[in-house]
């Protein structure tokens, strides 16, 4: 025996014990799930770069997902929930029997009151359905018959952080696999010179000290470290050090990746670790993305066509609009998860002059970007969301005669929009309250919205699971129902 295999293996870490045995015990199950297959059950073996699900549980509608994030919540009440009954009750209590007592947050629990506050914006309704879209929004007016609005979203998180990681990963703790993760480990990639899981971050015009976005949001969780989501930035190369040093030319790159991937190998075969198999995967992606990345960025090449639809600001690296078009171009190239985030949208003061901004920020771009891909023919294949993580209060944060009132937090009812690949054009699904407070008619519950993005994918939620630490997780943890009305 080498002495030094012999050294080696004395001192291994428990960990990297069961790791190298759970190679043995994986023959064995590969041999049980191969014979199952043979038999003509349902198999759903993992792979280590995806596709745990190679053969999907329905007929795909959708096969990538464009996810317009509104960080911060914005307001659904002068948004989309048009709700002209308030403007007899404004400046007036809120009613008792509408709140029943539920939790308000810390900020504004010390209030003596809680008067209503009706939109200060003009509704109008658009498209053939005659959606009630605010002023604005005028843009949106475009997409009307394109869009299925769901006004009856509720959550459980009261705040920021536990609320937007809930609606990302299904869970308020953080730790768990992002939904860009979970999909990419079910299903994979179309291109593989570009991340499968891309992630654009855009800062608003409103609130310029809005809640903080941590990386663990578009991470993998307990999932292979393959599947998190990449990060492109806006100013210099998309992603850090990506392009050669100088004095480094490709071949020479190439032959340093060689060594290195044979040296990871080697660790693999003695350690078992999958994350250096994931380190492997990476070193190789970035060689290939020096080619793709810098193709996929320069945007010079489209017409002036395209920045009138979306806007001149996509012509600003960084913006929502530029970031919007970037979604298109890489949907293009077969990108499966694309997950913009735009923040800004906390209103806790200054409304009025806050909320036309974020408006303004994104309304063109989103409606530009669902208009282009309906164009392309990409539309059928591509499923946007449009969305925050709660909603806002029908009551004010703040002094009612003070022109910079603010809305709180709202879990209790929002809206979100969701267009193309599988969802059923040009409707309204679910109703709240006269006072936007609580849903009245057909619930949608955040574990519902995420199986019915998972089924647009021609997945079922409950059997997309990974196991971990003795028990098998999914998105949607053990809740969650498709919302079938809502699907073309």
């Amino acid at each position: 025996m080498n002495p030094l295999d012999h050294l080696f293996a004395l001192q291994q870490t428990r960990r990297q014990l069961f790791g190298r045995g759970a190679a043995g015990i994986g023959v064995a199950a590969l041999s049980s799930l191969l014979r199952r297959d043979v038999l003509g059950e349902t198999v759903l073996p993992a792979t280590t770069m995806g596709e745990a699900v190679p053969h999907l549980h329905f007929a795909p509608k959708a096969k990538h997902v464009i996810y317009l994030h509104q960080s911060g919540a914005p307001s659904h009440i002068d948004m989309f929930d048009y709700k002209p009954e308030m403007q007899a009750h404004h400046g007036a209590e809120l009613p008792a029997e509408i709140r029943m007592g539920q939790r308000v947050t810390g900020m504004t629990s010390g209030q003596k009151a809680f008067p209503v506050a009706a939109s200060q914006w003009k509704f109008q309704q658009h498209g053939n359905a005659g959606t009630w879209l605010s002023e604005l929004l005028p843009h949106h007016g475009r997409i009307a018959d394109d869009i299925c609005l769901i006004r009856s979203l509720h959550t459980e998180a009261i705040n920021h952080d536990p609320a937007i990681t809930f609606i990302q990963t299904g869970s308020e703790q953080p730790g768990r696999p992002s939904m860009g993760s979970w999909v990419t480990y079910g299903i994979g990639s179309e291109n593989q010179n570009l991340p499968a899981f891309i992630v654009l971050i855009s800062q608003g015009s409103g609130n310029k000290t809005d809640q903080p976005l941590f990386s663990r949001l578009w991470g993998s969780g307990f999932l292979p470290g393959s599947y998190q989501g990449v990060k492109f930035r806006s100013q210099g190369d998309a992603v850090l050090f990506l392009t050669n040093p100088e004095g480094l030319d490709d071949s020479a790159r190439r032959e340093m990746l060689d060594t290195l991937k044979g040296l990871n190998q080697t660790a693999f075969e003695s350690v078992g670790d999958p994350e250096i198999e994931t380190r492997i995967a990476q070193y190789e992606m970035a060689y290939r993305m020096q080619a793709s990345v810098p193709e996929l960025m320069d945007v010079a090449k489209e017409p002036d066509a395209t920045f009138a639809l979306y806007g001149e600001d996509a012509r600003k690296p960084g913006t929502f609009a530029a970031n919007a078009l970037l979604a298109r171009r890489l949907v293009e190239r077969g990108v499966r998860f694309v997950q913009l985030y735009h923040r800004g949208w906390d209103q806790h003061g200054q409304l009025a002059e806050h909320l036309p901004k974020q408006c303004k920020d994104v309304d063109q771009a989103s409606a530009a970007l669902v208009s282009d891909l309906k164009q392309r023919g990409l539309l059928e294949e591509t499923l946007v969301i449009f969305g925050g993580e709660f909603g806002r209060t029908a009551y004010v944060q703040g002094d009612i005669k003070n022109p910079g009132y603010g809305r709180d937090h709202h879990p209790r009812c929002f809206s979100v929009w969701l267009a193309g690949g599988g969802i059923k054009p040009g409707m309204v699904f679910g109703e709240t309250d006269d006072f936007c407070y609580n849903v009245v008619r057909d619930p949608v519950h955040v574990h519902d919205l995420n199986a019915t993005i998972l089924r647009c994918l021609g997945i079922d939620h409950e059997k997309l699971t990974f196991a971990f630490q003795g028990r098998h997780f999914r998105l949607t943890d053990v809740h969650g129902k498709v919302v079938k009305p809502i699907l073309a």
